[in-house]
């Protein structure tokens, strides 16, 4: 009897989502145009790929004569030692890079949240890391690493704090860390910006009566300002590592993933093998994963979302 009202209620729904269709018909019409381009430039392209990551394509070998080859591309990849590094290196990009940005972007955000002479410069001067095109600015930390012509080289030498200078990009025990702090520099003040907007919402009245309570600056901090951060922090966390997650830019051109993988996230790989080696069935495989993992991040990107949709439906 269970499973009997369970299948009329779903039918009883499809009918009021038709009838709901038919009714607006005339509105589905403006849209259609969209849902059209985004049939063919994303669930295509999505849809390729996933069919792609089953077939072997040797280099030699055109697309159309491609071979089947079933689950065999996700078996290689996960018993590959390169898989196990570059997952690895993502891992420790993604959430290095993340979690220093938010610290970094919400101390900033604090402290410009007080009235001081030369906020304003100083907000823009933060700014601008965000704002210069990450192309420029990869090109500009590379010279910077240089271990010829290096900036920073040059100063530690010629403060007698080291014999040459330090092979930043060069070296593997030392290229991901220094990537990570030009992604660092790019990334906080995006954290600094939504997090200065989350403080615009804290009541200036709560804080005032927890001080007339006799809360001290950190008690103020903890209960009553973080609270009201939560919900902005979780969206602010989670596009930093969606963002970093898929991050191309830095890697690839400051070092191209080398030296020996020691700088290779999965996007950079997956640009590796196909376009540098041209084993599309395996790129589009790492892809499928990539997809599933990003899926993931974006759920709970929408849940948060919603959750605070729901919040500020209540009050």
């Amino acid at each position: 009897m269970t499973i009997v009202a369970g299948k009329t209620g779903a039918r009883r729904r499809l009918r009021s989502l038709l009838r709901k269709i038919w009714e607006h018909r005339a509105d589905y019409a403006y849209v259609l145009p969209a849902i059209a381009v985004m049939l063919i430039v994303i669930a295509y392209p999505i849809y390729y790929t996933i069919e792609l990551s089953f077939f072997n394509t040797p280099p030699g070998l055109q697309l159309r004569d491609k071979i089947f080859v079933g689950i065999d591309n996700y078996t290689s990849i996960l018993s590959s030692p390169v898989f196990w590094k570059v997952t690895s290196n993502t891992l420790i990009w993604t959430l290095a890079s993340t979690f220093i940005s938010f610290v970094l972007g919400f101390a900033c955000a604090l402290a410009l949240h007080r009235d001081f002479i030369g906020r304003g410069v100083l907000r823009a001067i933060l700014i601008i890391p965000w704002v210069i095109s990450a192309v420029a600015a990869s090109y500009i930390w590379k010279w910077i690493y240089h271990s010829d012509f290096g900036i920073i080289g040059a100063v530690l030498v010629g403060l007698g704090w080291a014999d040459r200078p330090p092979n930043f990009i060069d070296s593997v025990s030392t290229v991901l860390p220094s990537l990570i702090v030009v992604n660092i520099w790019r990334e906080f003040p995006f954290a600094m910006i939504m997090m200065m907007a989350g403080l615009q919402t804290v009541p200036d009245q709560l804080l005032r009566a927890a001080k007339v309570d006799g809360a001290n600056a950190w008690q103020r901090f903890w209960h009553v300002t973080f609270p009201h951060l939560r919900n902005v922090s979780t969206v602010t966390i989670l596009l930093l590592a969606v963002a970093n997650f898929n991050s191309f830019i830095i890697p690839w051109i400051m070092t191209g993933g080398g030296p020996s993988n020691a700088s290779h996230i999965w996007i950079t790989h997956i640009y590796e093998l196909a376009f540098g080696r041209q084993r599309w069935g395996v790129a589009s495989a790492y892809s499928v994963l990539l997809f599933l993992i990003l899926m993931t991040l974006g759920y709970f990107y929408v849940r948060a979302l919603s959750g605070n949709d729901r919040k500020d439906g209540s009050v």
